[in-house]
């Protein structure tokens, strides 16, 4: 082929449709190739590294056990365990709830950690953290950790396929033209990248909650010419999703009442019928994960179901989780402390909130466009489905907040709202196209200037992210090689107490409870009567605690008037049984580790 062909083969014949697919592609795999030298950075977020510790011990055959061991856990398996029969305990109490077998976890729904378990059979991970040459280090100090990497990818991997079905339903709801700007927008908004990076379950939920929008966009298409057995049959694909949405996130099983909604409202006339299909579909994925953590626990959800008290009075300071006797029964008949917690934590969103979902201008062109009346039904009736899904979400993140969102305020699990940004940018990708159109224009070109500029301002922070170097390690608090190097000092069935418990079970590999909610009562009955801790590791996240707020004011029971004595007075309580630090080569710079005896000496 000479050059003529070549140039008209581009053109006009096959080769414009290859090259029309290709650049996109190229462009697309750029940016997030530039995004993980740039901008990605280790696993920050607990729950991430909580999942991801699930995930290997699933890979390596240790079954559906936790190396991070919550004081809440223990509590409700004890307090739903004592008195059965036929338990493995002298005393009623089984032996996963003392720690001394594998303790079962109550905290994660199964879906993301098993799909994740599933990456680790087959992805080449490694688990030792490698901070001495290549991608994995910088000027020889740890910069990236390999696992966390993969995970990353296989989530971008996620997104991308996210954006592909988000561009389906935008060209089914209005045409290519919107199509193309929704996807665009997608990828320059950079909270999803964030996202994608995040380690979180996110992508996989967003993925799950699109399949569920086309549903619904099914459902409303069938509605016109009723055919019952296929209404029927998105109904209950519907209910099925819904049921996956929440094993892989339980806050997600709300949207079973928008789904329900929209079926009795645009079904037509057997919409009970759909409806009760939807619900039972929902009830038959979701039992049988109730079952189980209600035989262990006698609790539907595990941990995860306290967290409408996380934040009340009962735990005004202190995560809920770290409590081995939290006293909730008073709490259940004040319905004013929930309705405090709503308002508290619903009023931000209303403030500005809700207009960082998917970036502000895509979202600001989204609500700005709720005034307007679309003409075809399909637009009309999914945009009530996504309010109904949006007004759910915004009670159900208000009063499920915990201390998750105070670590990470944006990239938590708990943020639902994120779950809706494909579809808030498809409709206000629609919204400007409209605006565009009204507009006249001298010059044709002139129009896609227009949509650069917008384009460019919604993918600004992303830009800007790209452009300034961040450092890829997530420290403080957390610095693998010091995770790893301590965990090695143990023995394998000996228990380290941590303020960052998921990070030593990730990166450390090591069975790690969370600090107690005090450094005296809680902490022996746990020592004496469930397991002896072997040693404590404290991060900067406690060792650079505020003197006066996380200090003083907490008690002189508390940790981190643990840490302000034990640092500024070297002196430790006199009944406290660790009391051996490292020293010279062996110190730990990144935080304080405690133990009985000299173990970095026995290595």
């Amino acid at each position: 082929m000479n050059l003529q062909e070549l140039i008209h083969y581009i053109e006009v014949g096959a080769g414009k449709r290859y090259l029309g697919f290709l650049i996109p592609v190229v462009l697309v795999l750029a940016v997030a190739v530039l995004y993980d030298f740039r901008a990605w950075k280790n696993l920050s977020a607990p729950e991430a590294m909580d999942a991801a510790q699930l995930a290997r011990n699933i890979a390596t055959g240790h079954g559906y056990t936790t190396l991070f061991i919550r004081p809440l856990s223990l509590y409700i398996v004890q307090a739903d365990n004592q008195g059965k029969m036929n338990v493995p305990s002298f005393d009623g109490v089984p032996d996963y709830a003392r720690i001394k077998t594998p303790h079962p976890d109550l905290a994660n729904p199964p879906v993301y950690p098993i799909v994740l378990a599933g990456l680790m059979k087959i992805a080449p991970f490694n688990y030792a953290v490698n901070f001495k040459s290549g991608f994995w280090a910088i000027n020889g100090y740890f910069a990236r950790y390999q696992p966390d990497f993969i995970i990353t990818i296989f989530n971008q991997l996620l997104f991308l396929v996210a954006a592909v079905v988000t561009y389906f339903i935008a060209a089914k709801l209005f045409d290519a033209g919107v199509a193309g700007l929704t996807v665009i927008l997608l990828l320059g908004c950079q909270l999803l990248w964030n996202f994608s990076a995040s380690g979180l379950s996110t992508m996989l939920l967003i993925l799950i909650f699109l399949a569920l929008f086309w549903c619904v966009l099914k459902i409303e298409e069938e509605a016109h010419e009723p055919d019952t057995v296929r209404l029927l049959s998105w109904s209950v694909f519907a209910g099925l999703l819904t049921g996956v949405g929440a094993l892989t996130r339980y806050a997600f099983g709300w949207t079973i009442i928008p789904v329900a909604l929209f079926l009795v409202l645009f079904s037509g006339p057997k919409k009970l019928l759909n409806m009760a299909a939807a619900l039972a579909a929902f009830a038959v994925v979701l039992g049988p994960w109730i079952a189980r953590n209600a035989a262990i626990s006698g609790t539907p959800f595990g941990t995860a179901g306290y967290a409408l008290f996380d934040g009340t009075d009962i735990s005004p300071q202190i995560p809920l989780e770290r409590s081995l006797h939290p006293d909730m029964l008073e709490a259940l008949w004040q319905p004013s402390m929930y309705w405090h917690k709503f308002a508290t934590n619903a009023l931000p969103l209303f403030e500005g909130g809700l207009l960082k979902i998917a970036g502000t201008w895509p979202s600001l062109l989204f609500f700005s466009g709720l005034m307007l009346a679309f003409n075809r039904p399909a637009p009309r009736r999914t945009r009530y489905f996504l309010l109904m899904c949006l007004g759910t979400f915004i009670a159900v993140q208000a009063l499920g907040k915990t201390w998750l969102s105070d670590v990470s305020p944006e990239v938590n699990s708990e943020n639902l709202l994120v779950l809706t940004a494909p579809l808030l940018i498809i409709f206000g990708a629609a919204f400007f196209s409209i605006l565009l159109d009204q507009m006249k224009f001298p010059a044709r070109e002139l129009r896609y200037i227009a949509a650069g500029i917008f384009v460019l301002l919604s993918s600004l922070p992303l830009i800007s992210a790209l452009w300034f170097k961040s450092f890829p390690a997530s420290f403080p608090p957390y610095y693998p090689p010091d995770i790893e190097r301590v965990a090695g000092w143990m023995k394998e069935n000996e228990l380290i107490m941590s303020d960052i418990p998921w990070a030593v079970a990730w990166y450390g590999n090591h069975q790690s409870v969370w600090l107690t909610d005090n450094a005296q009562n809680s902490f022996f009955e746990l020592n004496d009567y469930m397991k002896p801790v072997s040693a404590l590791y404290l991060s900067r996240l406690t060792t650079n605690s505020r003197l006066v707020t996380d200090c003083i004011f907490t008690g002189t029971n508390s940790w981190g008037n643990f840490v302000m004595n034990a640092v500024a007075n070297q002196k430790l309580p006199k009944d406290f049984p660790l009391r051996r630090a490292p020293s010279g080569s062996a110190t730990i710079e990144s935080g304080m580790f405690l133990t009985d005896v000299d173990r970095w000496k026995l290595q």
